[in-house]
């Protein structure tokens, strides 16, 4: 009788055992599945139809889309603070005379945000139960987002900032403070400075095939097309949805109110190639020469 009732207590514990792993199995897989590799076809932000615009490009082509050769960021721009238009209008000049200002991408510094939701054309997203990574194509990228957890108080500031996140039904948010500042802090391609105000909050949701389609397709026709060779290609034959994040930047000390806008990913076609960049003095262009940084003390 003894040894029956300790088979059936046992049963009872590894059948309350799996239900439990039912439960936390499908508690997780109640969350929106975002892996994958994700990519599009064109850089910078896209706006939203009201409110404040991001900073476009001043040289357009005759078509009417963005110059790629020539960063002009519309310092005009009522969301910039006159210090940061001074800043924009600064490195458009610079660009005007062919040469590239130094940025993060051109320097292989870390892509901070939001510099990454500008620049990035293509991002692969692992999801845990405590966190999520995002791997970025471009310069091998690679950031860390705690799930749940919250900004920890005497935060340091860091290269790519402190990011944690939670779900809300079908949506992944990420709020990010702490990033670094100093010679690229910006915010996207024209050189918009990023402050030690700064605050990211990023939502990301799977939306239709259609609408992701849409989206990415207009905001390349008007900003132009990456042109870099097909290292990130669209599928075109993938028909299921899309990934799109919207966001909103505040940094009071730089912009004159919260800016908001999106980027539309679609699935891609393979592995992207692998680029190896390492932080650099000489950059990608000749005759130009940035002096290696160096600390006024030692950090130990």
């Amino acid at each position: 009788m003894a040894r029956h009732s300790s088979r059936v207590f046992w049963s009872s514990i590894a059948v309350f055992t799996c239900a439990l792993g039912w439960q936390a199995s499908a508690s997780e897989s109640a969350f929106p599945d975002f892996g994958g590799m994700w990519g599009r076809n064109a850089f910078n932000f896209e706006p939203l139809p009201n409110g404040p615009k991001p900073v476009a490009n001043l040289k357009r082509l005759p078509s009417g889309a963005s110059d790629p050769n020539a960063l002009v960021g519309d310092y005009n721009n009522p969301i910039l603070k006159p210090e940061a238009a001074s800043i924009v209008k600064q490195k458009g000049a610079i660009s005007l005379t062919g040469n590239p200002y130094p940025d993060p991408s051109n320097q292989c510094a870390p892509y901070a945000p939001p510099f990454h939701l500008a620049m990035q054309l293509g991002v692969e997203i692992l999801q845990v139960k405590d966190r999520i990574t995002m791997i970025y194509n471009q310069d091998d990228q690679v950031r860390h987002i705690r799930l749940n957890g919250s900004h920890p108080k005497g935060l340091m500031p860091t290269p790519m900032g402190d990011s944690i996140a939670h779900y809300e039904g079908d949506t992944l948010v990420i709020d990010t403070i702490g990033v670094q500042t100093g010679r690229l802090a910006m915010m996207d391609r024209y050189g918009t400075p990023r402050s030690d105000a700064f605050h990211l909050v990023e939502r990301y949701r799977l939306i239709d095939y259609e609408a992701a389609r849409q989206a990415a397709e207009k905001h390349q026709k008007e900003d132009g097309p990456a042109g870099l060779g097909g290292n990130v290609g669209v599928d075109p034959d993938y028909k299921g949805k899309g990934l799109q994040v919207q966001f909103t930047i505040e940094d009071p000390k730089v912009l004159t109110a919260p800016l908001s806008a999106t980027v539309t990913y679609r699935r891609i076609r393979g592995p992207w190639t692998e680029q190896i960049c390492a932080e650099n003095p000489a950059e990608y262009y000749p005759t130009k020469f940035m002096a290696i940084p160096k600390s006024e003390k030692p950090d130990f």
